[in-house]
């Protein structure tokens, strides 16, 4: 078995009696899964048991973008309150529509906090979900042009890479905010610091990006952004149960050669 972060088709061929990629993790771009296939070697994941904590992340960062509050801690601890008086206002949540890319197990959890928060969802995929009621496009610009906020948490695929760029962000428009809990990848990080530097969206809440762990500096600048260091499973709990996912698959596979969740 290999527990690991960066699995290629090379290191896989170069192990033999390898049987099992046990990954600690739901997202598996980072493995050559049709080298695995090919060699025979079954790939797990994590699905399920990070929904929600992800989701909260994806939640906190729309909460925190359009109501300053990142700028707003800063604006208190630097004094700036009593200097200069009302930190500039947010924008309120209630009656914006929220389009989210990638309607999955995330997703969908995303949109039930959306709409506790009397947001209006809207969604793109590759195919209208039939347990989903929210309206469904099959073009992401039209979606975007219809969104306050655009949240991506779809799975890093060939189709997905930089799915979001220039077009999309000037369609979602300068009042747009985007929120990217998904892959670095999936969004032009080079015309998403043109589009934040020249606002031509308002603002953005980042939990991953290109290169982890290296941010750009421009980004970093930037006082219309939030960012994370990759928090979507960070807690102590949903690390536990991901975890103890990992070994189940393992146990499972060599007691009964089966597993619990196969990619």
């Amino acid at each position: 078995s290999v527990i690991g972060r960066n699995i290629s088709g090379k290191l896989i061929r170069a192990l033999p009696h390898l049987e099992i990629i046990s990954h600690y993790g739901v997202g598996y771009d980072n493995i050559d899964v049709p080298s695995a296939k090919e060699q025979g070697v079954i790939v797990t994941n994590t699905p399920g048991v990070l929904t929600e904590d992800t989701a909260d992340i994806a939640f906190g960062l729309v909460l925190t973008v359009m109501r300053r509050m990142v700028e707003g801690d800063l604006y208190v601890r630097s004094g700036l309150w009593a200097k200069k008086g009302e930190l500039p206002l947010g924008r309120c949540l209630s009656g914006k529509t929220m389009g989210i890319i990638g309607m999955g197990r995330i997703g969908q959890a995303v949109a039930r906090r959306a709409t506790a928060f009397s947001m209006r969802v809207i969604y793109f995929g590759p195919r209208k979900k039939t347990e989903v009621s929210h309206p469904y496009y099959d073009d992401l610009q039209k979606m975007a042009e219809e969104c306050d906020v655009l949240v991506a948490v779809c799975p890093y695929a060939p189709a997905t890479h930089q799915i979001v760029n220039a077009k999309i962000l000037k369609a979602l428009g300068k009042k747009g905010v985007f929120i990217n809990v998904a892959r670095g990848k999936v969004v032009d990080e080079r015309a998403l610091i043109d589009a934040l530097e020249g606002g031509i969206i308002a603002g953005a809440g980042l939990d991953v990006f290109e290169n982890e762990p290296d941010v750009p500096s421009a980004l970093c600048r930037l006082d219309n952004v939030v960012l994370q260091p990759h928090q979507g499973s960070a807690t102590v709990e949903t690390r536990a149960a991901m975890a103890q996912l990992v070994v189940d698959n393992l146990r499972l596979y060599f007691e009964k050669a089966e597993v619990l969740t196969p990619v």
